[in-house]
């Protein structure tokens, strides 16, 4: 019995040593010396298409070669292959590590143009945060100040145009959702919140496309925030709500909103009347009612 387990033992410590000694050529390049070979095979795997194997090599190799010739093409392939594999963060920071190392290289231009683009495939859908579509327009435009006569000039103008609709459309999105809110009460104060956040994008996006629909909602938004007001306060805030109005009657004369702008007018104007004449049924009889007393009291 005890014969038989030192027999399975050996047999299993054999296989053991068997396997061990059956590394792939691969794994013995990885722990060879020999970086000669492993850079000229990381750029044969690389042209393959086996970038996950390529980047374990240039990975490797990253400091061996640093401060040598050979450093430019390898920082630029290491950069790439971290692209190729979509992981834009690495990426991004290998292109601008690049550009920044060796801005006299040919390759330097096209680094920070791709730095710029990994933020670009890095911007999400408009309902979400939004910062790495600031920083993809930041980049994007220190690409066009530093290149203004590179052939990728009108791409990154593109780009650039696309990453401010989506901030443009967010900005519209974050004040509508205050609009759409509403209420009555306390909660009418986010109608007036949608008034401050359209007047803040069309401050920011003066050209937007959505501007005639801000504005009109703007007109509305105010209109609603004064007819939930206490009516001590009701006049002035009509007042501003025929204000903007008015503003929409003069920029967008043919809107097909320009009716309901002009009843929301009038009904406002009729408001402040009807408003006034409540007060002074209030108060006339309220002052009325202190001279009174003030004269009995003499």
């Amino acid at each position: 019995m005890f014969k038989n387990k030192q027999i399975l033992t050996y047999c299993l410590l054999v296989l053991f040593t068997v396997f061990a000694g059956c590394k792939s050529k691969f794994e013995k390049l990885q722990e060879s010396s020999n970086t000669g070979k492993k850079y000229q095979e990381a750029l044969r795997l690389y042209n393959k298409g086996d970038y996950n194997k390529a980047l374990i090599l240039f990975d490797g190799l990253m400091q061996r070669y640093r401060g040598m010739a050979e450093a430019e093409d390898l920082s630029y392939y290491f950069a790439y292959t971290n692209y190729k594999l979509k992981d834009y963060a690495t990426a991004r920071y290998q292109f601008k590590q690049f550009a920044d190392s060796y801005p006299n290289s040919l390759k330097a231009e096209e680094s920070r143009f791709i730095s710029a683009y990994c933020y670009y495939l890095e911007s999400p859908n408009f309902t979400l945060d939004q910062e790495n579509t600031t920083r993809a327009i930041e980049a994007m435009q220190l690409f066009l100040n530093l290149y203004p006569k590179s052939e990728r000039v009108a791409e990154a103008s593109t780009l650039i145009a696309n990453l401010r609709d989506k901030l443009e459309k967010k900005s519209f999105s974050n004040a509508r959702l205050f609009y759409d809110i509403g209420g009555t009460g306390a909660d009418a104060q986010n109608y007036r919140s949608a008034v401050i956040a359209f007047k803040n994008s069309l401050r920011d996006f003066p050209d937007s496309k959505y501007a005639e629909e801000m504005e009109y909602l703007m007109v509305r938004a105010q209109y609603l925030y004064s007819k939930n007001s206490l009516e001590t306060k009701q006049e002035d805030r009509y007042t501003e709500a025929i204000g903007y109005a008015n503003d929409f009657e003069e920029d967008y004369p043919n809107s097909a909103w320009l009716k309901d702008v002009q009843s929301i007018k009038t009904d406002s104007e009729k408001n402040i009347v009807a408003v006034k004449k409540l007060l002074a049924s209030i108060l006339v009889p309220q002052q009325n009612k202190d001279k009174q007393d003030t004269t009995q009291k003499n």
